[in-house]
């Protein structure tokens, strides 16, 4: 599902055995496309490749969380497209290199470690991209350091695992909290109804559709 807001773009690829959505976020703006990769899924040839034939520039990967799946993909992608910055919320900087806490140690998988983020995504921060500005949202309960990417003037919101079309973020690994959970979901469900929700699995959706729908919201 593609976002298109003036000249802001978002294209979702599910990658992998478990068919995480990995996004390339890009705005054509004055000649060029910045863009950013949300979330590295396993075998990313196919973002790869869309990243070259759009000629996007991408300027940073953004990270929702640090589970085994969402960040599969990073060595791939450093090799293919340089030494990329790499945000993601504090709480979970160690994940990326330590396969029990990004749970590879208990998924019957080689062990995930790969390069750790080299900068932070916190509550209230403020991204730009080309024009379009992007505000943090911390929305734990998945994970501790799980975040959601809000471009209020575009009416989008990258969720990661913490809403899915029909449903919501598993809270039972180690490191989950159902409570926070809950609040997380309040919050984004503040959010209009207008909303374009990109889950990191299964299709994108709408708050509103959600809000109306959701077996798990009510």
């Amino acid at each position: 599902m593609f976002s298109r807001v003036a000249k802001l773009h978002i294209q979702g690829f599910p990658l992998g055995d478990w068919q995480t959505n990995s996004y390339l976020v890009w705005v054509e703006h004055q000649g060029r496309k910045p863009a950013w990769i949300v979330d590295a899924g396993d075998q990313p040839a196919a973002l790869i490749d869309a990243v070259r034939r759009s000629g996007a520039e991408v300027e940073a990967i953004l990270f929702t969380h640090a589970h085994l799946d969402h960040i599969m993909g990073v060595p791939d992608l450093l090799r293919a497209l340089g030494d990329l910055p790499r945000l993601a919320h504090a709480a979970e900087h160690a994940w990326f290199a330590d396969p029990l806490l990004n749970l590879s140690a208990l998924a019957h998988v080689p062990p995930v470690s790969v390069a750790k983020p080299t900068g932070t995504l916190a509550e209230g921060d403020t991204l730009q991209l080309g024009p379009t500005a992007w505000r943090v949202m911390h929305t734990p309960g998945h994970s501790p350091g799980s975040v959601s990417l809000i471009c209020d003037a575009a009416a989008a919101a990258i969720v990661g695992d913490t809403l899915f079309a029909g449903s919501v973020g598993r809270s039972d690994f180690p490191t989950s909290d159902p409570r926070q959970l809950d609040a997380s979901l309040a919050r984004l469900l503040q959010l209009d109804d207008r909303f374009a929700v990109h889950p990191g699995h299964g299709p994108s959706t709408t708050i509103g559709a959600e809000r109306r729908s959701n077996p798990f919201l009510r």
